[in-house]
């Protein structure tokens, strides 16, 4: 299989469609492990594979289309304590992927402009919902308020993060009053067994205040095909500021968007708290010793994002070094993600925490760099 250029966008209709990866592996002839997408390093967990599996001897059935009893479930993951599980989760949605949900909302939205947060880069979908709606596109830097800001926290695929103190800052100082914000927290449950107390999901008084004293909205959305290495599955969720909000989305949706298998998948995998420990435990350990081989073969590369995160975003200085990189990876059946495509970062790659085993793989082919 000859190697393709890094800028190729593969098998996405580049006119109409926004580039993602997760591409290669299926043509890939000797493909090892997919760098390129910041899944789980530890795959799908077992307990729910085994649920999902289950699940298709009632494929002949229809979905239930109150998405029971996996909302409940992952109301249950989201909010633990019995009395703020049950006043919160009437505000959750399932939906097919978050990219869904993400769509849906922005088209909820108020007309007008729209901003992404204020980081260097991050998800594209969000931008390309905005255009396809005819909204205006700010700068992140833009001193403008708009009606629609979105921010990816952790933010995909620079690394950065923002604390609730300076998310809540940034919301206020760049969404006007009765506009809508969109929180991104796919990634906030690598945070740690904490990771709730840090998340915007537990801020009701703020997200209601906000409501009523300014008619901002605000929107946390996750997509748990990363946590759970169930990208194939489709399965994300938004939180709205209010059931009315939660409703309007339902009114929207396409009925019974989220299949048996994906709802079996997550009623099984809320409650697989080993597999939750296990990445806390070592995500953080692998991700540092994979910077650490890098700084040694290639010192003048600089590696990006939090210490939990599932993924480097990695600068190599040069346009040419990044594209043999991702060409070298490829070749060796451990694809990466190149920076150029999408995120237009040219220098960077993007590569996924994985097992020190597969980790070397990908080392010994950028030894040709």
């Amino acid at each position: 299989m000859p190697v393709t250029d890094a800028s190729s966008n593969g098998p996405w209709d580049a006119k109409v469609q926004q580039f993602h990866g997760g591409q290669d592996w299926a043509h890939i002839d000797n493909f090892v492990e997919d760098f390129s997408v910041t899944t789980n390093a530890f795959g799908m967990p077992a307990s729910a594979k085994a649920a999902a599996t289950r699940a298709i001897e009632h494929s002949h059935h229809y979905p239930p289309a109150d998405q029971e009893p996996a909302r409940s479930s992952l109301a249950r993951f989201l909010w633990p304590a019995e009395a703020e599980c049950a006043a919160q989760k009437d505000r959750l949605i399932l939906g097919n992927g978050a990219s869904e949900l993400i769509d849906l909302v922005i088209r909820m939205a108020p007309a007008g402009s729209w901003k992404p947060g204020p980081f260097r880069t991050q998800y594209k979908e969000y931008e390309r919902s905005a255009r396809n709606n005819g909204m205006e596109l700010l700068d992140a830097d833009s001193p403008d308020k708009a009606s629609v800001a979105c921010l990816v926290n952790p933010c995909n695929p620079t690394g950065d993060y923002l604390d609730l103190p300076d998310l809540k800052s940034w919301i206020a100082a760049n969404v006007r009053p009765g506009g809508y914000v969109v929180i991104d927290e796919s990634m906030q449950p690598w945070h740690s067994p904490e990771f709730r107390a840090h998340s915007l999901t537990s801020q009701h008084d703020y997200i209601q205040q906000l409501l009523e004293e300014q008619g901002i909205a605000v929107f946390v959305v996750h997509s748990w095909t990363k946590l759970w290495c169930c990208t194939g599955l489709r399965l994300g969720s938004v939180v709205c500021p209010s059931a009315d909000h939660m409703r309007a989305i339902k009114k929207a949706q396409v009925p019974w968007s989220v299949n048996v298998i994906a709802l079996a998948f997550l009623n099984a995998v809320v409650a697989d708290d080993a597999y939750l420990r296990r990445t806390w435990e070592k995500t953080p350990v692998w991700r540092q010793q994979t910077i650490d081989r890098i700084a040694e073969m290639f010192p003048q590369w600089e590696c990006h994002g939090r210490t939990f995160l599932s993924w480097i975003w990695v600068d190599t200085k040069s346009e040419d070094v990044a594209r043999k990189a991702v060409d070298l990876a490829r070749a060796a059946g451990v694809p990466v993600r190149s920076g150029l495509p999408g995120y237009n970062h040219p220098t960077f790659v993007r590569l996924a925490v994985r097992e020190p085993e597969k980790v070397g793989v990908l080392i010994d082919a950028w030894k040709n760099l």
